[in-house]
């Protein structure tokens, strides 16, 4: 038997179990998970469910030290969400107080 059949044989097994792992890995992390829930519930008006999202997402990407591009992402939108949040917070109060009001 020759010896280009071996080598041939040795190639086909490594492009399959590459593919096969790659197939098998290509599962989403957990903070890509928790970062697409909050930016579903962002976009139905959910802020608080988004915010809870994004912290949990934010605290599991401290824990893993990857991902730096998507730590910022996730710090932009939390500060904007904030910005919402106390936003909504001071319209509420004005409209339930409105005694200095005419």
């Amino acid at each position: 038997m020759p010896l280009y059949y071996f080598f041939y044989a040795i190639l086909l097994l490594g492009v399959s179990f590459l593919l096969i792992r790659y197939l098998l890995l290509r599962r989403t992390s957990l903070p890509t998970k928790l970062f697409i829930k909050g930016i579903k519930a962002e976009n139905s008006g959910l802020y608080e469910e988004a915010t809870t999202s994004y912290e949990n997402a934010l605290s599991q990407i401290k824990k893993t030290r990857f991902r730096r591009s998507l730590e910022m992402k996730i710090r932009e939108k939390l500060k904007v969400l904030y910005t919402i949040r106390n936003y909504y917070r001071d319209l509420d109060f004005v409209r339930k107080n409105n005694s200095w009001i005419s």
